[in-house]
């Protein structure tokens, strides 16, 4: 298998030296609540959403603004990045459900909100595959002039199989049709993966590694999973018929993921930051700097670095057997 060489300042190419590499100093993340829905949870798809989420959506940054207007959510997020990081300058990220899942007129105005604030020297739109047409990136496409744009989009697994059990609601054909469209319009396109879902094996997580490193995708976020209190997961928890990833193989599928990952992916996130009073488990998950840390030393432990088992793949090889 042919080798890449070791980045030279890091073992994997992490989104805070991108950052400040792109602009020369920190930059930090404003997360924003829309107040939007999801297709999974409106009934358009389904009204139960992902097996993992909640009825505020999978991610917890931007919960504490919801109610309040996107300039006043930009203006209290800068405020506190400011005083904490010393961040001056600001990417605005639309995190919570699905952030492109409205009239198009509707989303410019949102988008704008965020944009005119001052510091904002980008812009990151999470949301799903499916919620994605020409007018839509079209848009996205028309701040690239002025911001650094990316276009977060959830995979969370490269099988079929695993989308329909824990009711994704899309297939990973869709993803792909999204990715390529997204790049086509020279946008920079970020995957969200989630590590130990029901029924995935290691090799499974390996071949979605490999799936990815296939596609235009310039970003990777790594999530473990971990169970909501109140969410389908966690009954599937109560009843035996669901058990969260160790520490460890978290960590040692996280090593897996990276070798196969190209060199030049940026990897936004390793880990995943929980509501502690909303968790039910696994416990680990809420100690993030540890996990970071034992990422990195197992890293050192395999002689292993982002991009070290990568190479280019086809679609169909990426589904084919797997080195683990």
């Amino acid at each position: 298998m042919l080798e890449i060489s070791r980045l030279p300042m890091n073992l994997y190419r992490d989104y805070h030296t991108y950052l400040r590499e792109l602009f020369g100093e920190r930059v930090q993340k404003i997360t924003l609540d829309a107040g939007l829905t999801c297709p999974n949870r409106d009934g358009t798809i389904c009204r139960g959403g992902c097996i993992y989420c909640d009825s505020r959506g999978s991610g917890t940054g931007a919960m504490i603004h919801r109610g309040l207007s996107i300039a006043e959510q930009m203006r209290r997020g800068s405020e506190f990045a400011g005083k904490r990081y010393g961040a001056k300058k600001f990417i605005a990220y639309f995190q919570s459900f699905s952030n492109t899942y409205a009239p198009l007129r509707t989303l410019k105005n949102l988008y704008d909100q965020a944009l005119i604030h001052p510091g904002v020297v980008g812009l990151s739109v999470g949301t799903r595959p499916d919620c994605i047409t020409s007018e839509i990136l079209d848009l996205l496409s028309s701040y690239r002039d002025r911001f650094l744009v990316w276009l977060e989009l959830g995979l969370q697994s490269a099988h079929d199989a695993t989308l329909l059990r824990i009711n994704r609601g899309h297939s990973v054909a869709c993803f792909d049709r999204a990715a390529a469209m997204a790049d086509a319009c020279g946008l920079n396109v970020c995957a969200h993966v989630i590590l130990g879902l029901p029924g995935e094996t290691r090799t499974m997580m390996v071949e979605t590694a490999c799936h990815l490193a296939s596609l235009p995708v310039k970003g990777l976020k790594i999530h473990a999973l971990y169970i909501v209190k109140g969410v389908a997961l966690a009954t599937m928890h109560e009843k035996g018929l669901y058990q969260c990833l160790t520490r460890e193989e978290y960590v040692e599928s996280v090593v897996d993921f990276l070798e196969r990952i190209p060199p030049d992916v940026i990897i936004q996130r390793l880990t995943g930051d929980p509501n502690p009073l909303e968790l039910q488990s696994p416990d680990w998950v809420k100690d993030k700097w540890t996990n970071l840390r034992l990422i990195r030393k197992r890293l050192e432990e395999r002689d292993a670095w982002q991009g070290k088992k990568y190479r280019p793949q086809s679609f169909t090889a990426a589904h084919g057997e797997s080195e683990v």
